[in-house]
């Protein structure tokens, strides 16, 4: 299997995601052409800021391979990683990682910054773009539907301050 092949892979899970009503963002960490971790967003569902795609993925992986040292890895990300992201992905030791749409407002690779470019003990090698218009595209529907449906859902409010107006 190839690079597309592993995006591919990711992009079902991204898929998954989406029809969960998570920000479509899927993750495969693959060792000698094999997948050893899966992920994808989760933080709706699991009411967590840390239930991103390449975390879950990286957790699975070091179970599966016992360590936590990913050294032999490459991980696959249909959304260029986060700074939470990149941080775990250099604290892993991933020596490569693919990712398939840019993120301009959070991207910690190349977008807003380069984590990885800064003077760290590790410097993973970066491949972008790859399969970037269907990952783009699904995060683009995505949030378009999400839009609509702002529209129409009741104005979220803290609890202290629901509660001072009904009491």
């Amino acid at each position: 299997m190839e690079d597309l092949d592993f995006m591919r892979e990711a992009l079902a899970l991204a898929r998954e995601a989406y029809a969960d009503g998570e920000v479509p963002v899927g993750c495969v960490l693959v060792r000698r052409g094999e997948i050893v971790g899966r992920g994808r967003n989760r933080r709706e569902g699991d009411k967590s800021a840390l239930a991103h795609a390449e975390l879950e993925a990286i957790d699975q992986a070091c179970r599966n391979l016992g360590g936590w040292r990913l050294w032999e890895c490459t991980l696959y990300v249909t959304l260029e990683p986060c700074p939470m992201c990149a941080g775990a992905i250099l604290n892993a030791r991933i020596p490569r990682v693919v990712y398939g749409a840019s993120d301009s407002k959070c991207g910690a690779v190349r977008s807003v910054c380069g984590l990885f470019d800064m003077a760290f003990n590790h410097h993973p090698q970066v491949t972008g773009g790859v399969l970037e218009e269907e990952c783009a595209a699904l995060l683009t529907e995505f949030f378009r539907k999400l839009r609509v449906e702002l529209r129409t859902r009741p104005k979220w409010r803290p609890r202290a301050q629901t509660e001072e107006k009904n009491g």
